[in-house]
C-alpha cells in the first residue's frame, strides 16, 4: 500500500494498486448501546417497486453504528399507520422509535409516505401528537428510489441523533483494474456513500491520485500523469467535462480548493523544492504562500479561509503546519508522534484529521486545537492511509489493507464504530468525501 512517506518525499509519483468495483459497506464496530429502532417493512399498493426503500433506510442506520436496528426478520407486526401501531408490542420488543410508510405507485411515479414514531411515548388507542416525530410525503421516479431512501435516512438519523446525517453523500476513490497480462488500468470513480452506484469518471493507462471535491460537490480535481507528467485537471462530475489547470514542470500536485471554490492550494516544484501555491480559477493568477527549500505539500484549507494547514520536513520530520494568508506567519500545529501527514480540517475548523506514526504502523488521529488533545482512532494490522473527514466532521474515511488487498475504511472521530469498504471484485484506495449535497 502506498505509505504517504513516499508521497512526501516524492508527491506525485507513488503507485495505486486497485480494481474497479462496487464497495460492500461492512459495519465492524458500533457504538455501545446503540439506538434501538424498528424500521417496519412498507406496505406496498399497485406495483412493487425497484427498490427497497426501508431495506435502504435499514442498511443505512445500522451501518452507521449509530443504531440497532429491528427489521422485518425480527418483527412480526407491520403497522402501515398510526392507527395500526400497538405500542405495547413495540415496548415490548424493546424499540425506542418505530419507522413506518406506505408506498403508492401513481401514472410512473411512487408516492412515499413515511413517519417517525416515539413508540416509547405512545399508549394504545391514544391518539398523541408528540409521538410523531416527523410525517412526511415524497413523489419520486423509479430511478430516484434509492437517492430518496438515503435522504429519509438523513433526516431520521438527524432527528434522533441532532447531527446532519451523511447518507446522501458521495465517495471519490482511485481503482486500478490489473489484466492477467499488461499494464494496470486507472479509474477516477464516485460512488453512493454506501458504495452502490459506482461510475468510472475518468479510464486512464496512466497514474490518477488526489482526488478533491469542489465545496459544492460538482466537480473533482485530480492529478493524473498522462503524457508521463504529472498536471492537475478539474472534471464536472455530472458532465464528465474536464480541463487541465496546472501543468507546470516537475510536480503538480495535491490539490486543495478554498471554502468559496474559487481557487486551489497546490503543490509545484517549478522553482525547485515543492511548494505550496495558490491558483485562482477565473484569473489563473499564482500566489506563492511557501517559498524555501524544505518540502512542502498535502495543503488544506480552513473552513473560516483565513489559513492553510500543510505538512512540512522543516523541524526534520513530516508535520503538520499552518500559514496564516494575510501574514504568511506559520505556527506548527502537530506535536504527537515523529510522523504527521495529510491533514484536513472538520468543519467547524477547530479538529484535524491527519495521518500519524509513532514508531510502529501509520493510523488516522484527531486532533482538538482548541484543547491541544490528541488522540489515535485506528487500531488495525495495517497501516491506514488519506484520511478524509466526513462533512459532518462524524467520520474520516481512509485507505487501509485487509486480507492482503488494498480497502476503504471508516472511523468516528470517538474511535467507538469502524467500517469496512472493500471492493467486492478488487481492491480500491486514495478516497475523499464529498460535501453536503443537497
Amino acid at each position: 500500500m502506498r505509505k504517504l512517506l513516499i508521497v512526501f518525499l516524492a508527491i506525485c509519483l507513488s503507485s495505486v494498486s486497485s480494481a474497479w468495483a462496487m464497495l460492500s459497506m461492512e459495519l465492524t464496530q458500533g457504538v455501545f448501546g446503540a439506538v434501538p429502532i424498528a424500521i417496519v417493512p412498507f406496505a406496498i399498493q399497485g406495483q412493487t417497486p425497484p427498490q427497497d426503500v426501508a431495506a435502504i433506510i435499514s442498511n443505512d442506520l445500522q451501518n452507521s453504528g449509530r443504531f440497532k436496528v429491528w427489521t422485518k426478520n425480527q418483527l412480526t407486526q407491520f403497522p402501515a399507520s398510526v392507527s395500526e401501531v400497538s405500542f405495547d408490542y413495540f415496548k415490548t420488543v424493546g424499540v425506542d422509535n418505530a419507522v413506518i410508510g406506505k408506498i403508492e405507485q401513481v401514472d410512473g411515479y411512487y408516492t412515499v409516505k413515511v413517519e417517525l414514531l416515539d413508540v416509547a411515548k405512545g399508549k394504545n388507542h391514544a391518539a398523541l401528537p408528540e409521538i410523531v416525530l416527523f410525517e412526511q410525503k415524497f413523489n419520486a421516479n423509479p430511478a430516484e428510489l434509492r437517492a430518496l431512501a438515503h435522504h429519509i435516512s438523513d433526516q431520521i438519523y438527524q432527528t434522533i441523533t441532532g447531527v446532519r446525517g451523511v447518507f446522501s453523500t458521495r465517495l471519490a476513490y482511485v481503482v486500478v483494474r490489473q489484466a492477467a497480462r499488461g499494464a494496470p488500468h486507472y479509474f477516477l470513480e464516485v460512488s453512493d456513500q454506501d458504495g452502490y452506484n459506482p461510475r468510472p469518471l475518468l479510464n486512464s493507462s496512466d497514474p490518477i491520485m488526489s482526488p478533491a471535491w469542489s465545496p459544492n460537490g460538482k466537480q473533482i480535481a485530480y492529478v493524473s500523469f498522462e503524457n508521463k507528467k504529472s498536471a492537475i485537471y478539474i472534471e464536472e462530475v455530472a458532465s464528465g467535462q474536464r480541463n487541465r489547470v496546472s501543468g507546470f514542470p516537475g510536480i503538480n500536485g495535491a490539490p486543495a480548493w478554498s471554502p468559496d471554490g474559487k481557487k486551489l492550494a497546490v503543490v509545484l516544484s517549478k522553482s525547485g523544492s515543492p511548494n505550496i501555491y495558490i491558483l485562482d480559477l477565473a484569473s489563473h493568477h499564482l500566489t506563492q504562500l511557501t517559498n524555501d527549500y524544505y518540502i512542502n505539500t498535502e495543503p488544506t484549507w480552513s473552513p473560516l479561509n483565513n489559513s492553510i494547514a500543510f505538512t512540512s520536513n522543516r523541524s526534520g520530520s513530516p508535520q503538520i503546519y499552518q500559514i496564516n494568508l494575510q501574514t504568511r506567519a506559520v505556527t506548527r500545529l502537530t506535536y504527537d508522534g515523529k510522523y504527521n501527514a495529510r491533514a484536513s480540517f472538520t468543519a467547524d475548523g477547530n479538529h484535524l484529521i491527519m495521518l500519524n506514526q509513532d514508531g510502529g504502523l501509520y493510523n488516522v488521529g484527531f486532533l482538538d486545537l482548541d484543547a491541544g488533545v490528541f488522540r489515535i482512532l485506528t487500531h488495525f494490522n495495517a497501516d491506514s492511509e488519506s484520511p478524509s473527514i466526513a462533512p459532518n466532521g462524524t467520520m474520516a474515511l481512509f485507505g487501509t489493507l485487509y486480507q492482503g488487498k488494498s480497502v476503504l475504511g471508516m472511523v468516528s472521530v470517538d474511535g467507538h464504530i469502524q467500517i469496512r469498504l472493500p471492493a467486492l471484485d478488487g481492491e480500491v484506495q486514495d478516497p475523499a468525501w464529498s460535501p453536503f449535497l443537497s
